[in-house]
């Protein structure tokens, strides 16, 4: 469809032009990070180097969420999301400078991965308050499965592309296709029409300094006991999953003698699992009750992490690595229609930034839990004579990797808990029902100006 007041794409047509663009430069994106991964390796030789990027990436998207989500929702959501493709394209054409003058070094990955980290923080607020006023309720659901299934079907190709590409004709081929992909997302922005949101009675009271209108995603989750209580299923699974998937990699090297091949089959499944996934939830678009969705998709995730960890075999891995994939945009897809049809959508963006902001700040806590855990006390506890090697050994094995499969398997168990707890909860497990939609809260407030306005002309 096409809005009459500028002839542009709209509604699902307009959606998925915006996801074509910005499928396209995820997919040079993924390629530059795949490329610049085996660069900085070569250089070194050091894992730290790598992690340090992921960090120095991490740490500012956090630090500025809660502002930029209130920066979100006082400009334009379209622009917003350009101003980010803009930024990460005008950072990788810094490397490719750099790199092609013979002056890129690695500690120079670490300032441009801050200033990627720093305007990312404004793409997927803006990303995901625009579907709210691009689509209607009953898709939403399917539009986030179309994300899910980008960011899955990256993961496929972008190594396989960099990998042909670096072969043939160098680092700087990929720098420039990069470049490239972020042109088609801009452009791809330009063409279709992304409504503004209607000003809100929410919208309104949230009004007042970039500092109060930053604090408000923290004030609005708090006051609605539903939100939170969602919110708070994932920051607990999330931690309790990411505490066993921190030691997923080095899991599956250790119990193969570092089998690149292995890993890598592995890691693809995933990937497939992922693109299957995806395409799952945008033909389907979740289930009528979409919490079931959220709680039904981290049970299987869950246990089949826990199938994961106990696993000892290549067949084994696949199988859980497939799954774990697929269930992943039913919770994200599911758990995001629940947003989006709940919040008011100009105020999409301060309560989103903080959502992720939440979640993503026990992925770091756990890592700093896993790493030491696995090195200095599950290894060697699973050990041939080890201290829980009688005990479990049974269930993972025992030798190198077994003592990382058994914080898998028990993380696993940990996170299905901790989601069927919250699930027990009436304000989790009712939360779609005991929370209006923020179209009817609209529609609500429009009568009832209504009916104040013919009660004054009564009056008069």
């Amino acid at each position: 469809m096409t809005t009459p007041s500028s002839n542009r794409p709209a509604g699902m047509i307009g959606f998925t032009i915006v996801w074509i663009g910005q499928l396209v430069s995820l997919l040079g994106t993924s390629m530059t990070n795949f490329a610049l991964t085996i660069w900085a390796f070569e250089q070194t030789g050091r894992a730290t180097d790598l992690a340090l990027i992921g960090f120095f990436f991490l740490v500012p998207l956090l630090i500025v969420s809660p502002m930029a989500g209130a920066i979100v929702d006082r400009h334009d959501r379209k622009f917003m999301m350009m101003v980010s493709d803009l930024a990460s394209g005008v950072v990788t054409i810094i490397v490719l400078i750099l790199y092609a003058t013979g002056l890129l070094e690695v500690w120079h990955l670490y300032i441009t991965a801050a200033i990627s980290g720093t305007f990312q923080t404004f793409q997927w607020p803006a990303y995901s308050a625009a579907i709210s006023t691009m689509l209607p309720k009953k898709q939403y659901a399917r539009a986030n499965g179309m994300i899910s299934l980008a960011e899955s079907g990256s993961g496929i190709f972008a190594p396989v592309l960099a990998g042909a590409i670096l072969s043939f004709w160098g680092l700087n081929a990929v720098f420039t296709i990069d470049i490239i992909t972020f042109t088609v997302a801009i452009g791809a922005l330009l063409l279709v029409h992304i409504p503004n949101p209607q000003r809100t009675e929410e919208g309104k009271e949230s009004k007042g300094s970039l500092w109060q209108e930053s604090a408000y995603g923290f004030r609005y989750i708090l006051a609605k006991p539903s939100l939170l209580g969602l919110q708070l299923l994932f920051l607990g699974a999330n931690f309790m999953s990411s505490l066993g998937f921190t030691v997923f990699a080095p899991m599956i090297l250790a119990r193969t003698g570092n089998n690149e091949l292995i890993f890598g089959s592995v890691q693809s499944a995933s990937a497939i699992g992922g693109v299957v996934g995806g395409l799952l939830m945008s033909a389907w678009g979740g289930p009528k009750r979409l919490v079931y969705g959220v709680v039904g998709g981290w049970i299987i995730l869950g246990l089949m992490q826990s199938i994961y960890g106990a696993g000892q075999i290549l067949p084994v891995w696949l199988v859980a690595g497939f799954v774990v994939s697929a269930v992943g945009p039913l919770i994200n897809g599911s758990n995001q229609a629940i947003w989006q049809a709940k919040v008011a959508p100009d105020v999409q963006g301060r309560v989103f930034a903080i959502r992720r902001l939440i979640a993503w700040v026990s992925a770091p806590i756990a890592q700093l839990i896993a790493g030491p855990l696995a090195d200095f006390v599950m290894e060697p506890a699973m050990q041939e004579g080890g201290a829980l090697a009688s005990t479990f050994g049974w269930l993972v094995g025992t030798g190198d990797g077994a003592g990382m499969g058994l914080m898998m398997v028990f993380s696993g168990l940990m996170a299905s808990l901790v989601v069927v707890a919250a699930f027990s909860f009436n304000v989790v497990r009712n939360a779609e029902d005991l929370l209006p939609d923020h179209e009817q809260m609209a529609e609500e407030t429009t009568d009832a100006v209504d009916l104040g306005e013919t009660a004054q002309l009564e009056g008069a």
